[in-house]
C-alpha cells in the first residue's frame, strides 16, 4: 500500500491512505461474472454499508477483523447529560478525522452505475457522504449525515463545520490534548474511542445558537426510527428496479435488511457484496465474498449498456 498522507486540516487527526483503486482475485471475478446474469440487462437499487468505506480510511463496525462496538443509543443521549457531554466530545475528534476521508473506488464505480443509467438510486447506511464527494446523485442517506447537525427542541439545522467552530472556541486545546494522549481509535459515525475519562469530563457541550436547545448531530441512533418520508424514498427505488444489489452492508440492523427482505418478497434478483456472511445472506440470489470497492469497480466496467431514464426515480428528495 502507498505511504500514508500526513494528518491535514486544524487537528492533523486525520492521517488516511491514499484513495487507490483495488486489485481483485481470479475467483472473485468468477463469482462476479454469475452476478452480471443476474443484474445485466436490469435497473438496478444499490445498498451499501460501512464496508464500502473501510478503503476510505474509515473503520467498519461488524467487518471481519472490526474491534467491537457498543454505539450509544438514542435513549442513552437524550436522557443524560453526562452521556451527551461523552458523547459530543469523541464526536468532536471523531469529525477532525471523518471530514478529511476521501471517496475511493468503490464511491467512483457507483458513480460511474449511476451515469450509464443502471440504477434507480442508492441507498446508503454510511453517514460519511463520500457516495455524494464522489458525484453520486439521486441518494438516500438512510441513517443520515455528519456533516449536520439538528436541535431536538426547536428543530433548527447547522452545518457540523458551524458547530465544530463553536466546539473550538469553548475548548481551547481539547484536540490537541485528545492527539497527544494517544489512545484513540476512530469509529465510523463520526465517534471516537477515547481511553483518558479525564479529558471527557473536561470537554463543554455546546448548546443551540438560536434558542439554547440541545444539539444532535442528524445521525439515525440506535433505538431512534429512520424518518417514514426517507424510507418511503428508498422502498420507491426498489420497486422500481428489477434487482438489489448490497455492497458492503452486514445487514445486522433492520433498517438496511428490510430492502432486501422486501426484495426478495417481491422475486427481484439479489446479489449481495459483502466480507464475511450477512443477515440477508438466505434472500440472496448470489452471494460474493469479495473486496467491495474491487468488485463494483468491475461490474461498473462489465454490466452491459441499458437506456437513461428520463427522469429520476423516487419521491423528491430531503
Amino acid at each position: 500500500m502507498s505511504a500514508q498522507r500526513p494528518g491535514v486540516g486544524m487537528t492533523g487527526f486525520a492521517i488516511l491512505p491514499p484513495a487507490t483503486p483495488v486489485d481483485i482475485e481470479a475467483g472473485e471475478i468468477a463469482e462476479l461474472q454469475r452476478a452480471v446474469g443476474i443484474l445485466g440487462g436490469k435497473r438496478i437499487a444499490v445498498l451499501t454499508g460501512a464496508g464500502l468505506s473501510t478503503d476510505s480510511g474509515i473503520p467498519d463496525y461488524r467487518g471481519p477483523g472490526s474491534a467491537p462496538r457498543n454505539p450509544m443509543t438514542y435513549q442513552e443521549f437524550v436522557g443524560s447529560a453526562a452521556n451527551r457531554r461523552r458523547y459530543w466530545a469523541r464526536n468532536h475528534i471523531g469529525w477532525s478525522h471523518l471530514r478529511h476521508a476521501d471517496p475511493n473506488a468503490g464511491h467512483a464505480a457507483v458513480v460511474r452505475l449511476e451515469r450509464r443509467g443502471l440504477m434507480t438510486g442508492l441507498i446508503t447506511q454510511n453517514v460519511d457522504r463520500l457516495h455524494e464527494d464522489a458525484g453520486s446523485v439521486n441518494v438516500v442517506d438512510l441513517h443520515g449525515r455528519f456533516d449536520r447537525v439538528i436541535c431536538l427542541d426547536g428543530g433548527h439545522v447547522f452545518s457540523r463545520q458551524l458547530v465544530a467552530s463553536i466546539l473550538e472556541e469553548i475548548n481551547p486545546g481539547f484536540l490537541e490534548s485528545a492527539q497527544a494522549s494517544g489512545g484513540v481509535e476512530m469509529a465510523p459515525d463520526a465517534d471516537a474511542l477515547v481511553e483518558d475519562p479525564e479529558l471527557i469530563r473536561s470537554f463543554v457541550v455546546a448548546v443551540c445558537p438560536v434558542c439554547g436547545g440541545t444539539l444532535k448531530p442528524d445521525f439515525v441512533y440506535f433505538g431512534e426510527n429512520v424518518p417514514k418520508e426517507r424510507v418511503q424514498r428508498a422502498y420507491a427505488m426498489v420497486d422500481a428496479a428489477e434487482t438489489l444489489l448490497v455492497a458492503g452492508s452486514s445487514l445486522t440492523v433492520m433498517s438496511g435488511l428490510r430492502f432486501v427482505r422486501h426484495a426478495a418478497k417481491s422475486g427481484k434478483g439479489i446479489v449481495i457484496i459483502n466480507r464475511g456472511p450477512t443477515r440477508g445472506d438466505e434472500f440472496a440470489s448470489l452471494k460474493v465474498d469479495a473486496g467491495v470497492s474491487g468488485a463494483l469497480t468491475w461490474l461498473a466496467e462489465e454490466l452491459p449498456e441499458l437506456p437513461v431514464p428520463q427522469e429520476p426515480i423516487g419521491v423528491p428528495g430531503e
